[in-house]
């Protein structure tokens, strides 16, 4: 396991990256964002082996007290694998997640209760004089996971996209070079996408948002054309790996709305 890695991608916000060689075929990076904000946040804590070195790399930027926000994009190991040390490492924090994970899972394993957001809902974590908001976008079995969903931070146009375009090797901290053929190779390496009716639309809805830069948990972070990215990806889910149709509505997919009883 090589270092772990610290750089900016977008005005505040950091990328935490280690390059593991063993995974795949030309290794893999297990990435955290760190957003530096009057409230900051931290999206992705990486699984338990990694908590050191995170933490670590999150006392390069700022102390690991200052956390108040803790987010991943759906329950698994290396999205929060080590979240509860960083609730004990951070005991003003909270996590915040999309409410069908809360009802699911969240309100169970977590060692503070966490905060569930709606989808659309906005949780402003700037403060005065510096502002930051992030925009909750549910995105249920895409790329799997009942509870998956996304945070869009608005005022840098930052989409926190979890395992959306993966990518293989250790790349740059950040690129515009076209990612399309990288994440369609790591996808049919892997083939971690739940290939459903769902995705084609939930990465068009993501695209809709205009993002400026792609925060990408495996792989470098993207600052080309994020939309067109995100479409061109839509379309190889629907034409290449026959998943869902260009008529279903965002509206329509499933769990786009908060269940009923969830915890907010």
């Amino acid at each position: 396991m090589t270092d772990t890695k610290v750089d900016q991608i977008a005005d505040r916000i950091y990328r935490i990256s280690t390059f593991v060689p063993e995974i795949g075929p030309t290794g893999f990076t297990f990435n955290q964002f760190l957003v530096d904000a009057e409230e900051p946040l931290l999206y992705h804590t990486g699984m338990r082996s990694l908590f050191p070195l995170v933490r670590q790399a999150v006392e390069q930027v700022m102390p690991v007290e200052r956390l108040r926000w803790i987010a991943f994009a759906h329950v698994e190991a290396d999205e929060c694998g080590a979240v509860n040390d960083f609730l004990a490492a951070a005991p003003h924090a909270r996590v915040a997640h999309g409410a069908m994970g809360v009802q699911v899972s969240l309100n169970d394993m977590l060692d503070r209760p966490p905060r569930g957001l709606a989808d659309g809902e906005v949780l402003d974590i700037g403060g005065a004089g510096l502002r930051r908001s992030v925009l909750e976008v549910a995105t249920p079995h895409v790329p799997h996971n009942w509870e998956s969903h996304v945070f869009f931070e608005q005022e840098t146009g930052t989409l926190f996209c979890g395992d959306l375009c993966t990518q293989l090797g250790n790349g740059a901290a950040v690129t515009d070079e076209d990612l399309l053929d990288a994440a369609i190779a790591a996808e049919e390496t892997f083939w971690q996408t739940s290939m459903g009716p769902a995705i084609p639309a939930a990465y068009r809805r993501l695209a809709e948002l205009a993002p400026k830069t792609l925060a990408v948990m495996h792989g470098s972070s993207y600052n080309g054309d994020c939309g067109q990215l995100l479409r061109d990806l839509a379309d190889v889910y629907e034409t290449r790996f026959g998943c869902g149709s260009p008529d279903i509505p965002a509206q329509a997919l499933p769990g786009h709305a908060a269940p009923v009883g969830a915890a907010l």
